[in-house]
C-alpha cells in the first residue's frame, strides 16, 4: 500500500461539517447567555468616593514639591560643617528627603544651613549668598555659634548669631549638634513649610 493511499484511509477528526457544528454551538450558547445587559458597577459611586479620590490644593502640592526638594547652599564657615558631612553621608542618609544635592551656586539652592562662628568681616559675603538665593528661600541656624555666637560672642569681631544679618525659621541648638539633630530640625522646616506658605499671598505682594 502506498502512503497516500493509507492517508486516505485514515478517520477524518476534523470534518469540515464538525467543525461548523462545534462553532455554531458555541456561538448559539453565547447568544443565548447574552440576552440581558450586564449592569455597571456603582460601587464607586455609593462610597462617596473613598480610596479612588484624591482632593488637594494648589497650595499643598506646591509646598509639598518644595519640601521634598530643597537644595542646601555651600556656606559653613567652621567646625558644625563636619557634622552635615556626617548627615549626608550614608548612614544618615539625606537624599530620602531630597537633599543630597549641596550646591556650590546660590542660584541654584533654596536653602541656608548656616553653621560655625560667623565674623563681621565674613558677615557680607554671607548676607551676599542669601541675597542670591531663588525665592522662596530658607535659613538654618545650625549649633551654638550660629543661634548666639557661642563661646566667642564676647568677642568683638564675632556676630551675636546669624538672626542679626538674615532671618532665620529654624534654630537648632548644640556645640555641635548632632546630626540628627539636623535631620529633627529639617523635618521641622519641611512642617512650616507645608503650613506657612501660599501661592495666593506670594501673587498679591508682588
Amino acid at each position: 500500500m502506498e502512503i497516500g493511499q493509507e492517508a486516505t484511509n485514515l478517520p477524518d477528526i476534523f470534518a469540515e461539517r464538525d467543525v461548523e457544528k462545534m462553532e455554531g454551538k458555541i456561538i448559539e450558547d453565547l447568544k443565548a447567555d447574552s440576552q440581558q445587559v450586564i449592569p455597571d458597577s456603582l460601587e464607586w459611586m455609593e462610597n462617596k468616593g473613598e480610596g479612588s479620590l484624591l482632593l488637594t490644593t494648589v497650595d499643598a502640592v506646591l509646598n509639598w514639591a518644595r519640601k521634598q526638594s530643597m537644595w542646601p547652599v555651600v556656606c559653613f564657615p567652621a567646625c558644625c560643617a563636619f557634622e552635615f558631612i556626617t548627615a549626608e553621608a550614608s548612614r544618615f542618609d539625606m537624599s530620602r528627603f531630597g537633599m543630597e544635592i549641596v550646591r556650590a551656586s546660590p542660584r541654584q539652592s533654596d536653602l541656608m544651613i548656616a553653621a560655625g562662628t560667623l565674623t563681621w568681616k565674613m558677615a557680607p559675603q554671607v548676607k551676599r549668598i542669601y541675597e542670591q538665593m531663588a525665592e522662596p528661600k530658607w535659613v538654618i541656624a545650625m549649633g551654638a555659634c550660629a543661634i548666639t555666637g557661642g563661646t566667642f560672642r564676647s568677642s568683638y569681631n564675632v556676630v551675636p548669631g546669624y538672626n542679626r544679618i538674615l532671618p532665620v525659621d529654624v534654630y537648632i541648638p548644640g556645640c555641635p549638634p548632632r546630626p540628627e539633630a539636623l535631620i529633627y530640625g529639617i523635618q521641622m522646616l519641611h512642617k512650616k513649610i507645608t503650613k506657612a506658605y501660599s501661592i495666593a499671598d506670594e501673587y498679591y505682594q508682588r
